[in-house]
């Protein structure tokens, strides 16, 4: 019997959590009513987190059977929490996926409401800690800068993108390519394709056990994530505007270091350093304007083979 629900949850040295999770999740599933499947992903866990996992496993086979199965992915080491999610996403054979923490901060009881969300006729629905239960300092508020850039840049209104609990169409989620960081940006990936995106205010629990795998480090990638994500979701099929754009940047400060060098000579002077950088900017421009003509050419021949296969 085919899933209509798949679960898909990363976990990285989870071993006191793996457990009470699981057995929460598959309680609130049953009451669904509707087959499920629980992906866990271990993301090469050093602890006994893959030993729980596969007593997990055996446990259930041993049970009668009943409407959902849990599956567990390993990586042989730490590749993180965003190849651990299209790993999981891949994988997934619902109809509905739906995405959490394996920490058990995030509520499973939270689920049945996603779902009703969803059926409002919505493609993603994004869960929205209000009360995040986390440190203030090293993650709720660089949380909430990040997410007011992320709202800015890919102009997607929700208030909490980096909430793991998510409910997705399947149709929607699976024409996500995830890389870096980029689990975080899936609602703003989504809305270049279309979809309609919603949100509500979901239970966020204070942790318990284990440690938090995040800290202020990670803000380095999410700001280099957001410009990929700003040209993936504005450029992606207009690249000679992105590399243009810079490229016009390049030439007017080409064009201020000529001009320097012209009143340095004119001065008697001999401006050689503001030549010398008015040269390589002009070159930069060009190369630029030349890789953006290029990304043109390289969409335009995609889109043409597209028509040629309908």
């Amino acid at each position: 019997m085919e899933p209509y629900l798949s679960i898909v949850i990363p976990v990285f040295d989870e071993e006191e959590n793996v457990g009470p999770l699981c057995d929460e999740l598959c309680e609130v599933l049953e009451s669904v009513d509707r087959p499920f499947e629980v992906i866990v992903v271990n993301d090469g866990s050093r602890d006994e987190t893959l030993a729980r996992l596969q007593a997990i496993v055996d446990e259930r086979k041993a049970q009668p059977a009943g409407q959902g199965t849990i599956r567990v992915v390993c990586f042989s080491r730490n590749f993180g929490q965003t190849p651990a999610m299209q790993a999981g996403f891949d994988l997934a054979r619902g109809e509905i996926v739906i995405s959490m923490d394996g920490d058990l901060q995030n509520d499973p009881h939270d689920i049945p409401r996603l779902l009703e969300k969803l059926n409002e006729g919505y493609d993603v629905v994004s869960g929205w800690r209000k009360d995040r239960q986390d440190n203030a300092v090293t993650r709720t508020f660089p949380s909430r800068i990040a997410n007011w850039m992320i709202s800015q840049i890919a102009s997607v209104a929700i208030h909490d993108n980096g909430c793991s609990l998510k409910a997705y169409r399947s149709s929607v989620v699976k024409t996500v390519s995830l890389y870096s960081d980029m689990h975080r940006f899936i609602p703003a990936l989504a809305t270049s394709v279309g979809a309609r995106v919603g949100e509500i205010v979901v239970n966020h629990r204070p942790r318990e056990h284990g440690q938090s795998k995040y800290g202020l480090t990670r803000i380095w990638k999410v700001l280099l994530d957001l410009i990929t994500i700003r040209m993936l979701i504005h450029f992606y099929y207009r690249p000679l505007f992105w590399f243009a754009g810079l490229g016009f940047a390049s030439f007017v400060g080409g064009l201020a270091f000529a001009l320097a060098s012209v009143v340095l000579y004119m001065q008697g002077e001999v401006g050689l350093m503001f030549l010398t950088s008015s040269l390589l900017l002009f070159s930069l421009t060009m190369t630029l304007v030349s890789w953006g003509l290029l990304g043109e050419f390289f969409v335009r021949l995609k889109k043409k083979r597209t028509v040629t296969m309908i």
